[in-house]
């Protein structure tokens, strides 16, 4: 498992509040494809476009596969089987002065379920794709560099290229 750790060179630092866990996935789905989220925001952060990864903040009492299974279904429609973690990101949102531990997983497409967004975070979701993890690389690398995209950009890229060398390894069959 990887370890990555980033700083927010975005929003001016005034200290932290808070540490969020979270947990999220590389959703591999019977075609080998990944889900992707474009997100679309207009807020207190940014008026941005941008793409992530399906994930959430883990609830107290819950353990990062849960959190995991429950992300899944609430934003893909999916039960999802964790394979393995492959990465822990820790990043921060200073204009909130929050601290993340993003625990990111391999995850297969188990079944379909139906969508239901919970959070406010969720409402940012225009849509799903599901693409190749090349293509998922190659809209990560073309994302804006600046403000919340350049924050996700620099959290999400490495851990899709790092996917990107296990995706061939998992059994897609159900």
């Amino acid at each position: 498992m990887e370890n990555f750790v980033y700083s927010d060179d975005q929003y001016p630092f005034s200290g932290f509040d808070h540490l969020r866990l979270v947990a999220r996935a590389i959703v591999v789905d019977e075609e080998g494809r990944v889900a992707l989220h474009r997100i679309r925001r207009d807020d207190m952060f940014c008026n941005q476009e941008y793409f992530e990864t399906p994930g959430g903040g883990v609830d107290e009492g819950e353990t990062l596969e849960k959190a995991l299974v429950r992300e899944c279904e609430e934003e893909l429609g999916l039960i999802v089987e964790p394979l393995e973690e492959i990465a822990v990101v820790k990043d921060a949102y200073n204009l909130i002065k929050r601290q993340n531990e993003n625990h990111y997983f391999l995850a297969k497409a188990a079944r379909k379920t139906k969508k239901h967004f919970e959070s406010e975070g969720d409402a940012y979701i225009a849509e799903t794709l599901w693409v190749s993890i090349d293509q998922a690389i190659e809209l990560m690398e073309k994302m804006d560099k600046t403000l919340v995209s350049g924050l996700v950009r620099q959290r999400e890229l490495p851990v899709l290229r790092l996917a990107k060398g296990r995706i061939e390894h998992i059994s897609l069959a159900s």
